[in-house]
């Protein structure tokens, strides 16, 4: 998930040593700070030079990429052939988008108003590091809660590798899904990924929100500047709007299956589920990441079965880091497929 996430920031397919080094230069967990900073920044000195030290190293590694895609630009920009600004054009290594084309081209308005400018090398770093760790956690995150669901409810498994089986590409006897088997062809794929993003949301707690004026919402006064906190998990757990909501039950989502039908994760017509979060901060790789879990799910089961290992029995209990991860890491007993 990793070596995609900086496939799609830079635009260049490294080698895995290149990436493994990227990988290594992430920050330590920073929430201490949230809590009295004034303070906090001197009782945990030791984290904060170790993060001005990833922060050193993230430079290192990430302007001779940032600096090749500005390169690349401008030479796009004075041939208008997005082909010649690539010397390894032939060996599939140079992508033509990526993230930091788009950083690229973003303007931010001065100050005093008077003009613009472009992002700086900092706030490149910053963007890209940001990119890597919320695409990649995030994602590897959901897709752990939903093999295990799919370990502990082999029914479910069988079913989907069923559908897998028979709708894909015409036929069962090729290597890999596809994109648009992922996208078209798989309705319980999809079902089961959402089913996994109601019970298991990667972020139980969005940012912190704060009322812009006062608000009344369900009979509570919210005031002016209040703090609003959005329980993400709680939504999707919430017995007056799901049936068995601590079973793992994907037909909810398919067509005439029941509570589920019809849910729009975006929020566009209601909110009761939001893995995502919502409105115009709702996250900006939405499709991304469905295809991601789409493909990488339906990869997975269609050359294994996915089985429990006896005596180290799948535990669903949660523990909190950067995102609500399994306390005890799935491990699986794999057995490839016919």
């Amino acid at each position: 998930m990793f070596s995609l996430l900086v496939l799609m920031c830079f635009g260049e397919r490294l080698d895995e040593a290149a990436v493994r080094a990227i990988g290594a230069a992430r920050f330590p967990p920073t929430s201490v700070f949230m809590f009295y900073p004034a303070i906090t920044k001197h009782l945990f000195r030791g984290r904060v030079h170790l993060g001005l030290a990833v922060r050193r190293r993230q430079k290192e590694l990430f302007m001779p990429l940032i600096n090749s895609r500005r390169e690349r630009k401008k030479q796009i920009q004075q041939s208008g052939d997005p082909a010649a600004s690539s010397e390894k054009k032939d060996d599939n290594t140079t992508f033509n988008h990526s993230y930091v084309d788009t950083l690229l081209t973003i303007r931010l308005q001065d100050v005093d108003g008077d003009g613009d400018r472009a992002l700086t090398d900092d706030e490149m770093v910053s963007l890209c590091s940001e990119f890597l760790s919320a695409g990649t956690d995030t994602t590897a995150t959901a897709l752990q809660w939903i093999m295990a669901e799919l370990v502990k409810n082999p029914s479910i498994q069988s079913k989907l590798h069923d559908e897998i089986k028979s709708k894909t590409s015409d036929g069962d006897d090729h290597d890999e899904i596809t994109e648009d088997d992922a996208r078209n062809n798989l309705p319980y794929l999809k079902a089961v990924i959402l089913e996994g993003l109601r019970k298991h949301p990667p972020m139980h707690l969005l940012l912190p929100h704060k009322a812009a004026e006062d608000v009344e919402v369900g009979g509570y006064l919210i005031p002016k500047g209040a703090t609003v906190i959005f329980m993400v998990a709680e939504m999707g757990r919430d017995e007056k709007e799901w049936e068995k909501p601590t079973e793992f039950i994907p037909e909810r989502f398919m067509a005439g299956g029941g509570d589920g039908e019809g849910v729009d994760v975006t929020g566009s017509r209601e909110i009761r589920m939001m893995p995502f979060g919502a409105g115009r901060r709702i996250c900006a790789a939405l499709s991304v990441a469905m295809l991601h879990l789409e493909y990488f799910v339906a990869n997975m089961v269609k050359e294994f079965e996915w089985k429990e290992v006896a005596g180290d029995e799948v535990d669903f209990a949660e523990r909190l880091e950067f995102t609500t991860v399994m306390a005890k890491p799935l491990r699986v007993r794999l057995i490839k497929r016919a």
